[in-house]
Protein backbone atom coordinates (compact mmCIF):
# COMPACT_ATOMS: atom_id res chain seq x y z
CA UNK A 1 0.00 0.00 0.00
CA UNK A 2 2.85 2.37 0.89
CA UNK A 3 4.46 1.88 -2.53
CA UNK A 4 1.19 2.56 -4.37
CA UNK A 5 0.86 5.91 -2.60
CA UNK A 6 4.47 6.81 -3.43
CA UNK A 7 4.03 5.81 -7.08
CA UNK A 8 0.76 7.75 -7.31
CA UNK A 9 2.44 10.81 -5.80
CA UNK A 10 5.38 10.58 -8.21
CA UNK A 11 3.04 10.22 -11.21
CA UNK A 12 0.96 13.18 -10.01
CA UNK A 13 4.04 15.38 -9.57
CA UNK A 14 5.40 14.36 -12.98
CA UNK A 15 2.12 15.27 -14.67
CA UNK A 16 1.95 18.54 -12.78
CA UNK A 17 5.52 19.46 -13.71
CA UNK A 18 5.09 18.69 -17.41
CA UNK A 19 1.77 20.46 -17.72
CA UNK A 20 3.15 23.76 -16.43
CA UNK A 21 3.51 26.29 -19.27
CA UNK A 22 5.80 28.73 -17.46
CA UNK A 23 9.44 27.82 -17.78
CA UNK A 24 11.95 28.84 -15.11
CA UNK A 25 15.64 28.32 -14.83
CA UNK A 26 18.09 28.37 -11.95
CA UNK A 27 19.09 31.88 -13.03
CA UNK A 28 15.64 33.19 -12.18
CA UNK A 29 14.79 33.59 -15.85
CA UNK A 30 11.15 33.26 -16.82
CA UNK A 31 10.85 32.43 -20.51
CA UNK A 32 7.10 31.82 -20.28
CA UNK A 33 5.86 30.02 -23.37
CA UNK A 34 8.84 31.06 -25.48
CA UNK A 35 10.59 28.18 -27.21
CA UNK A 36 13.08 29.84 -29.53
CA UNK A 37 15.40 32.82 -29.48
CA UNK A 38 17.23 34.54 -32.32
CA UNK A 39 20.11 36.95 -31.77
CA UNK A 40 21.32 39.06 -34.67
CA UNK A 41 24.92 40.17 -34.94
CA UNK A 42 25.44 43.33 -32.85
CA UNK A 43 26.65 45.98 -35.29
CA UNK A 44 29.54 48.30 -34.46
CA UNK A 45 28.33 51.91 -34.80
CA UNK A 46 31.07 53.41 -32.65
CA UNK A 47 34.01 54.92 -34.48
CA UNK A 48 36.55 53.82 -31.87
CA UNK A 49 35.44 50.25 -31.07
CA UNK A 50 37.56 47.42 -32.45
CA UNK A 51 35.87 45.59 -35.34
CA UNK A 52 35.69 42.29 -33.41
CA UNK A 53 33.75 43.75 -30.47
CA UNK A 54 30.35 43.26 -32.13
CA UNK A 55 31.05 39.59 -32.75
CA UNK A 56 32.37 39.15 -29.21
CA UNK A 57 29.30 40.70 -27.58
CA UNK A 58 26.97 38.68 -29.82
CA UNK A 59 28.67 35.34 -29.14
CA UNK A 60 28.85 35.96 -25.39
CA UNK A 61 25.15 36.86 -25.31
CA UNK A 62 24.21 33.77 -27.32
CA UNK A 63 26.21 31.62 -24.89
CA UNK A 64 24.50 33.26 -21.91
CA UNK A 65 21.04 32.56 -23.34
CA UNK A 66 21.93 28.95 -24.09
CA UNK A 67 23.40 28.40 -20.61
CA UNK A 68 20.65 30.05 -18.59
CA UNK A 69 17.47 29.20 -20.50
CA UNK A 70 16.01 26.20 -22.25
CA UNK A 71 15.31 28.25 -25.37
CA UNK A 72 16.51 26.92 -28.70
CA UNK A 73 18.84 29.34 -30.48
CA UNK A 74 17.81 29.64 -34.13
CA UNK A 75 19.02 31.74 -37.05
CA UNK A 76 15.58 32.79 -38.33
CA UNK A 77 13.04 34.88 -36.45
CA UNK A 78 12.53 33.36 -33.00
CA UNK A 79 9.77 33.76 -30.44
CA UNK A 80 12.25 36.10 -28.75
CA UNK A 81 14.44 38.21 -31.00
CA UNK A 82 17.40 40.45 -30.15
CA UNK A 83 19.26 42.93 -32.30
CA UNK A 84 21.63 45.62 -31.25
CA UNK A 85 24.47 47.96 -31.98
CA UNK A 86 27.51 49.26 -30.14
CA UNK A 87 26.93 52.99 -29.74
CA UNK A 88 29.57 53.96 -27.17
CA UNK A 89 33.21 52.96 -26.86
CA UNK A 90 35.17 55.66 -25.09
CA UNK A 91 37.76 56.61 -22.50
CA UNK A 92 37.88 59.88 -20.58
CA UNK A 93 39.80 61.37 -17.69
CA UNK A 94 37.92 61.23 -14.39
CA UNK A 95 40.03 62.18 -11.37
CA UNK A 96 42.50 64.98 -11.83
CA UNK A 97 45.46 65.30 -9.46
CA UNK A 98 47.64 68.29 -10.09
CA UNK A 99 47.88 68.67 -13.84
CA UNK A 100 47.39 64.99 -14.62
CA UNK A 101 44.46 62.53 -14.64
CA UNK A 102 44.66 59.90 -11.90
CA UNK A 103 41.79 57.77 -13.20
CA UNK A 104 40.45 57.09 -16.65
CA UNK A 105 36.95 55.77 -17.30
CA UNK A 106 36.39 53.21 -20.06
CA UNK A 107 32.76 52.96 -21.18
CA UNK A 108 30.91 50.66 -23.57
CA UNK A 109 27.26 51.18 -24.53
CA UNK A 110 24.99 48.89 -26.52
CA UNK A 111 21.55 49.82 -27.85
CA UNK A 112 19.32 46.74 -27.89
CA UNK A 113 15.96 46.05 -29.47
CA UNK A 114 14.15 43.04 -27.97
CA UNK A 115 11.02 41.69 -29.59
CA UNK A 116 8.84 39.14 -27.83
CA UNK A 117 6.73 37.84 -30.71
CA UNK A 118 4.34 36.01 -28.38
CA UNK A 119 3.78 38.89 -25.91
CA UNK A 120 4.59 42.25 -27.54
CA UNK A 121 4.04 44.08 -24.22
CA UNK A 122 7.36 42.61 -23.03
CA UNK A 123 9.30 44.00 -26.01
CA UNK A 124 11.67 46.93 -25.45
CA UNK A 125 14.35 49.14 -26.93
CA UNK A 126 16.98 50.31 -24.47
CA UNK A 127 20.62 51.32 -24.24
CA UNK A 128 22.75 49.37 -21.78
CA UNK A 129 26.01 50.91 -20.66
CA UNK A 130 28.75 49.90 -18.23
CA UNK A 131 32.13 51.34 -17.36
CA UNK A 132 35.33 50.57 -15.52
CA UNK A 133 37.83 53.01 -14.08
CA UNK A 134 41.55 52.30 -14.28
CA UNK A 135 44.75 54.02 -13.20
CA UNK A 136 45.76 56.59 -15.77
CA UNK A 137 49.39 55.56 -15.32
CA UNK A 138 48.49 52.29 -17.10
CA UNK A 139 48.45 52.06 -20.86
CA UNK A 140 44.89 51.43 -22.12
CA UNK A 141 46.12 48.63 -24.38
CA UNK A 142 47.45 46.73 -21.35
CA UNK A 143 44.07 46.74 -19.54
CA UNK A 144 41.67 46.86 -22.49
CA UNK A 145 41.05 43.12 -22.75
CA UNK A 146 40.34 42.59 -19.05
CA UNK A 147 38.11 45.67 -18.82
CA UNK A 148 36.24 44.80 -22.01
CA UNK A 149 35.52 41.26 -20.79
CA UNK A 150 34.10 42.53 -17.48
CA UNK A 151 32.01 45.24 -19.15
CA UNK A 152 30.61 42.90 -21.82
CA UNK A 153 29.66 40.34 -19.17
CA UNK A 154 27.76 42.99 -17.17
CA UNK A 155 26.02 44.43 -20.23
CA UNK A 156 24.93 40.98 -21.37
CA UNK A 157 23.61 40.16 -17.90
CA UNK A 158 21.69 43.45 -17.89
CA UNK A 159 20.13 42.67 -21.29
CA UNK A 160 19.30 39.12 -20.22
CA UNK A 161 17.75 40.26 -16.93
CA UNK A 162 15.67 42.94 -18.64
CA UNK A 163 14.29 40.42 -21.15
CA UNK A 164 13.86 37.29 -19.04
CA UNK A 165 13.96 38.25 -15.37
CA UNK A 166 11.75 41.33 -15.90
CA UNK A 167 13.98 43.80 -14.09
Amino acid sequence: MKYRIQIALIVFLAILATSCKVKYSFSGANTGVLETVSIDYFQNRSALAPPVLGQYITEEFRDLCERQTNLTLISGPGNAHFEGEITVYSTRAMAITGDQAALTRFTVGVKVSYTNNLDPDLSFEQTFSQYRDYESSLQFESVKSELTNAIVEEINEDIFNRAFVNW
